[in-house]
């Protein structure tokens, strides 16, 4: 049960009377209107966050081909902008969702996404697509907890379970397409391609959101600025300096400086989120057992899923010889599959057991990491071995991230949604960020057209899930009453 601490300001009688804070009443027909609309609205901006997190990464062959001053290190950037800012001000963003109202957040969230996407579709140098990508950063990171925020929000209790599955459905889908929507993408009209597809879907939802009603004032205070940002730049620092390790090298100056200092800040914004009144930081949503555990689950599982992703499309391009749009392709249909699990879960599985469909899911994909192990090698066998251990990745993902965002939802009450949201999605991230370098190190060590170093990789990822599996168990924990 997670309680408020002293400096929460969730205490007192500006929360009494709007427990849901919900707008004025609706009807029923009304209501349900509104919450589908709320799931369409929340669902396409999280589609579109989550794939610009790896659609970018097919697209580096074209890129060079019209950067070809740059170096692979400045082309780089245009990924590392966008995670490390994304991680950077998700729990900020979740905050700040809880605090001025979630669709405020969203409506804003979204113009700046939209507009960082046509910068970055327009760019004419790396440097211009690296800023445009790192703004593009910032409207996603107050997207995904506020888009989290508006569905609980306009969603009845009793079917919130269900909205989740969907949601965590198009996320997990998202992040498995990427690569083979960006190859079509790509191979059809080029690079630039990747980023204006996000402006008319993108319309779209911020036209739905409009329709939407706002929250009601909750009473909060803004978040400690000092404390805010100390957890950015903590954040920030940390991701940055475990994705560039491997390049700059982990005893460098430049990585140790990153590693030191973001841990440094980080030092600072727990210090200061214990002392003020409004915490950057709320600490006190750890003190439930199971919002605890689903963090740590969230950032191994993390760690293991985002190496994953990119060593399949390394493995099929390298070692069996794949385009960038057949290795898109290969992977798409454990992309399906992951919504399955996700839906599966959201519509199957009841609040007391999530717990067990993330170790299930989580032992599902490492099983599947496993057997990629045992089974690949130089010889292509995709419909013997590919597609059945790719399907059963997928559903794993799927099964797992759902039932991840549902146990910690079933932890928290219902103000502090998007909160509890961004620090969630921050231990995923930064989980990813540790599981990419994993990847990279182990990369480094073998000849980049051999199946070992790749292989080495899975196994990492199978330990990883294993441990996600484990770390379930802690998750069991009565719910919060959501209602």
């Amino acid at each position: 049960m997670t309680t408020a601490s002293p400096h929460s300001p969730d205490t007192g009688p500006a929360r009494a009377a709007q427990p849901d804070d919900a707008g004025a009443p609706e009807t029923s027909a009304t209501a349900a209107a509104a919450a589908k609309l709320a799931l369409l609205v929340a669902s396409g901006a999280t589609f579109l966050a989550v794939l610009d997190t790896t659609v970018v990464n097919i697209a580096f062959a074209d890129l060079r081909a019209d950067f070809r001053d740059a170096s692979l290190s400045q082309l780089t950037w245009i990924v590392t902008a966008y995670t490390v800012v994304f991680a950077a001000l998700l729990a900020v963003a979740g905050r700040v969702a809880d605090t001025i109202g979630r669709k405020k957040l969203f409506v804003w969230s979204a113009a700046v996404f939209l507009v960082a996407s046509l910068l970055s579709g327009l760019a004419t140098g790396v440097p211009m697509l690296i800023a445009a990508r790192a703004l593009q950063g910032v409207g996603a990171a107050g997207l995904i907890p506020s888009a989290l925020g508006l569905v609980l929000q306009h969603t009845p209790a009793a079917r919130r379970q269900v909205a989740i599955g969907v949601w965590g459905a198009v996320g997990s889908m998202a992040a498995a397409v990427g690569p083979s929507l960006g190859g079509l993408l790509v191979d059809a009209w080029g690079w630039r391609s990747v980023f204006l597809i996000n402006l008319p879907i993108g319309l779209v939802i911020l036209a739905g959101a409009v329709r939407l009603t706002g929250d009601r004032p909750t009473g909060r205070k803004l978040p400690d600025p000092a404390g805010t940002l100390a957890l950015a730049l903590g954040v920030g620092g940390v991701v940055f300096g475990v994705t560039q390790g491997t390049e700059w090298g982990w005893a460098g100056g430049r990585v140790l400086g990153l590693l030191g200092g973001g841990a440094v800040l980080l030092a600072a914004a727990l210090l200061l989120s214990r002392r003020h009144a409004a915490p950057a930081i709320e600490l006190d949503l750890w003190r439930s057992r199971a919002f605890a555990a689903t963090n740590a689950t969230s950032l191994l599982f993390g760690a293991a899923m985002y190496s994953y992703l990119l060593s399949s499309l390394l493995f099929l391009n390298a070692v069996w010889g794949y385009s960038e749009l057949k290795a898109g392709l290969a992977v798409t249909p454990g992309a399906f599959a992951s919504a399955l699990g996700a839906i599966v879960v959201g519509r199957r599985v009841g609040p007391a057991g999530q717990w067990a469909a993330v170790a299930v899911g989580s032992a599902l994909f490492g099983a599947s990491c496993a057997g990629m192990y045992l089974l690949l090698g130089t010889e292509r066998s995709y419909a013997a071995v590919w597609l059945p251990l790719g399907v059963l990745a997928g559903v794993g993902i799927g099964a797992a991230l759902t039932a991840i965002s549902n146990a910690a939802t079933a932890s928290l009450p219902p103000q502090r949604f998007a909160s509890g949201t961004g620090l969630l999605m921050t231990t995923r991230q930064i989980g990813g960020a540790l599981g990419i370098a994993a990847l990279a190190a182990i990369l480094e060590r073998h000849d980049v057209l051999d199946d070992e170093g790749y292989l080495r990789v899975f196994l990492a990822c199978a330990i990883g899930a294993g441990a996600a599996a484990a770390a379930a168990f802690a998750i069991r924990s009565r719910p919060v009453q959501n209602t």
